[in-house]
């Protein structure tokens, strides 16, 4: 039978278990990243984790097997780990690296290997390419090299770890948690069904804060949403603002590394406005200064907020193997994508979705502002801006007639506005002279094409998505 080809995309290898996603092919991807650490740091260990998804404490078991096989010390978190917990235990345990068994926000049906550097964040892609090459040679080599999990333990290869104190004591260190619980809001979290379930709680409730949860319960098939924080997905988190009559709304993805936000009225705040907020939080509230790192698919409010606060803004293609580089290259306070993903300087370079909703909970707790209320703050300090997105499934057999398709496409207007710029980083993007902007892309982790657009007249947003799918010919 034919070996499945393992590719890293924008984040990770993932695919469908029980067909590509086999303990054989984990297994090799757990033998290609232990060659890559014994290269040069392998004495330092490997963090690994894994989320709620069916099997995945399995999986991770299974990578401790062969990373110990190879004479790497592993650190193993139990329980479920959220991925920014992994993300800190690296550095606060000097790993030279680390592995989490998640497919992030996929639907169930799908898992994955995300692998990440001794600093904490993302492999770069020049790491990732090799172990692609690594991996491509395993499979028509020998067989990855295994201890018994029983073995190794024994041997004290494995360490049994619970990341959750160290973690929780980091993020107090980052804001005044006491604060917050002190405030009397209610707050609704919806973990969608993943490991961030009780952290919001954990680090906020129990005073004269409520926090509600929703979908806090392991449920490996995510009944009626993928795990993915973003409006189609959290009826629950919107129901639950609404019922409750509550304060603010935060959920978090299937690993807690990525935010989606509900405001007073329970309405869906999107991400290109969270990451504004939260940019806006850190330079005004927190009094911060250092350069922004943003993909090119996120808030072109970024960039005005970089002019007025006197910061630098670095762009970047999409995902954190990018993000998260540049962050530790310039010295970043805060990186993040549209995604819903958001990592800060003083922290880890990694998107922490815990993190980044408790910073917008004490942004309105220090600014006395409801959710609502800060979003047009954010829009006096940077102008109405206004988003989507739409994911369109298309044949795999047509991918390069449309890719050939949005190569020649030369628009000179979008939305009716006149087409001063396009860019083919990451994707075919065109920006109009007023500063509305259309982005086609294929996803780095589902078979979807995705068009995005933002633009500071509302009418004009379905217009130029449907404008970006006439393009695209899909």
């Amino acid at each position: 039978m034919a070996q499945a080809r393992i590719a890293f995309g924008t984040d990770g290898w993932r695919a469908i278990i029980a067909d590509d996603y086999t303990f054989e092919n984990v297994r090799v991807c757990a033998q290609a990243f232990a060659e890559e650490l014994l290269t040069d740091r392998g004495e330092r260990g490997c963090v690994i984790a894994y989320d709620n998804r069916f099997a995945s404490e399995h999986f991770a078991d299974a990578v401790a097997e062969v990373m110990a096989g190879n004479g790497v010390r592993v650190i193993l978190c139990r329980p479920g780990t959220p991925t920014p917990v992994l993300s800190f235990s690296i550095i606060d345990r000097a790993a030279a690296g680390g592995v989490i068994i998640t497919a992030s926000h996929n639907p169930a049906i799908w898992n994955g290997f995300k692998v990440r550097g001794d600093y904490g964040g993302a492999a770069a892609p020049e790491t990732l390419t090799r172990l692609e090459a690594r991996i491509a040679a395993i499979q028509s080599g020998q067989p990855p090299r295994r201890l018994a999990f029983d073995d190794a333990t024994r041997q004290d290869l494995i360490e049994i770890y619970d990341a959750g104190p160290r973690y929780e004591a980091k993020v107090r260190s980052l804001l005044d948690t006491e604060f917050i619980r002190d405030r009397g809001l209610t707050i609704v979290h919806d973990a969608m069904y993943g490991v961030g379930a009780g952290w919001i709680e954990r680090l906020v409730g129990g005073g004269r804060t409520r926090v509600i949860p929703v979908n806090a319960e392991r449920n490996p098939i995510f009944p009626g949403i993928n795990p993915e924080p973003i409006s189609r997905n959290l009826g629950g988190l919107l129901d639950g603002v609404q019922a409750n009559h509550a304060d603010l709304g935060i959920a978090t993805d299937g690993d807690s590394d990525r935010l989606g936000l509900a405001d007073e009225r329970g309405e869906f705040i999107d991400q290109l406005r969270a990451y504004s907020l939260i940019v806006l939080y850190l330079l005004e509230v927190r009094g911060l200064r250092g350069p922004i790192v943003k993909t090119l698919s996120t808030s072109t409010m970024l960039d005005r907020l970089g002019e007025q606060y006197g910061v630098p803004v670095h762009e970047t293609g999409v995902g954190f193997k990018f993000v998260a580089p540049k962050m530790v290259e310039t010295n970043a306070i805060v990186g993040g994508e549209e995604s819903g993903g958001y990592a800060f300087g003083n922290h880890i370079p990694e998107r922490d979705g815990i993190v980044a909703g408790l910073y917008i909970a004490d942004m309105m707790a220090r600014l006395g502002k409801r959710p609502s209320e800060l979003v047009e703050y954010l829009f006096s300090k940077a102008g109405t801006h206004f988003y989507d997105r739409a994911d369109v499934d298309f044949p795999a057999d047509k991918r390069a007639d449309i890719v050939a398709r949005l190569t020649s496409a030369t628009p000179d207007q979008i939305g009716g506005e006149r087409v001063v710029r396009s860019q083919t980083t990451d994707g075919f993007k065109w920006i109009s002279d007023r500063g509305s902007w259309l982005l086609i892309r294929f996803s780095g982790t589902e078979p979807i094409m995705r068009v995005y657009t933002e633009t500071g007249d509302q009418a004009k947003v379905q217009r130029i998505l449907d404008q970006g799918r006439e393009l695209a010919g899909v």
